[in-house]
């Protein structure tokens, strides 16, 4: 059973170990965030009296409304380790150190809400703008397109909605529309399959270019949504599977934990 609420009237030294170590993860974890709403750590131990030599069973985290980079919410991430070896000593001086590197089950669940103000972030703007796009050649003589006002809706089935505005570089402005179906490539990249352009948002004598720029814009959030710009520090994250919840798209793997060494006053 995780953590030690129903042993907290039995103060041993192995319980108040246990307490210590709850608080100090709870905190290292939080700092690998921008912001966190809340973080609560749970150690595995029996018997608990392992954990004065640095071998617990494992632990669990929960973490609500955390904010990676500044801009990047995530509304849950929860894990379970595996077994893990730690320096108690570290434990003492209000750090949590891992003798060796661990693997945990993870969860992530964000809303949609959390992934429309992502497209705002200037770490996803950039690669947004000013795009050299071939397939402009034949439909218009801008050279340049940038997509701009992009939101996103969660559909069942794993599939979304995407609206956005296209700015060509000679003053026109494009309205875009378009469905695809989400999945996880290669474990570390979301990927939009089977994109369809969906005209009803678009006037006709934009109907055209539109489709085109649709297209368009599905290949460059194919190329652009991987978890290298997610990674925690020293923490190495990997999906198995993905599934949209009403407003949530919920991804499961597990995580690659190198160390957790951060302090705290």
């Amino acid at each position: 059973m995780f953590g030690s609420r129903n042993d907290l009237t039995n103060p041993t030294g192995s319980d108040w170990g246990e307490r210590l170590l709850n608080t100090v993860a709870s905190k290292t974890i939080r700092y690998l965030f921008t912001q966190s709403e809340s973080v609560e750590v749970f150690v595995q131990c029996h018997p608990s009296s392992k954990l004065l030599q640095g071998s617990i069973d494992g632990f669990k985290m929960n973490g609500r409304g955390l904010v990676i980079r500044n801009d990047f919410r995530a509304e849950e991430v929860s894990f379970q380790t595996d077994a893990v070896a730690i320096d108690f000593s570290s434990v003492l001086s209000g750090k949590l150190t891992l003798k060796q590197p661990t693997q945990a089950v993870a969860q992530v669940i964000l809303s949609e809400a959390g992934i429309n103000h992502a497209f705002k972030a200037e770490l996803v703007k950039k690669r947004l703008v000013n795009l050299s796009l071939p397939a402009l050649s034949d439909i218009s003589t801008s050279e340049l397109v940038s997509f701009e006002a992009i939101q996103l809706k969660l559909l069942p089935n794993n599939r979304v909605r995407i609206w956005a505005k296209a700015d060509l570089s000679n003053g026109e402005l494009v309205p875009i529309s378009l469905s695809a179906t989400i999945a996880i490539e290669r474990r570390r990249r979301l990927a939009f399959y089977d994109p369809k352009f969906e005209p009803d948002t678009v006037p006709e004598f934009q109907r055209h270019i539109s489709e085109t720029l649709s297209a368009v814009l599905a290949q460059v959030l194919d190329c652009m949504v991987d978890l290298d710009r997610f990674d925690l520090d020293g923490i190495t994250m990997w999906l198995n599977r993905l599934e949209t919840q009403g407003q949530q798209l919920i991804f499961s793997g597990y995580a690659q934990i190198e160390r957790m060494s951060a302090s705290y006053s």
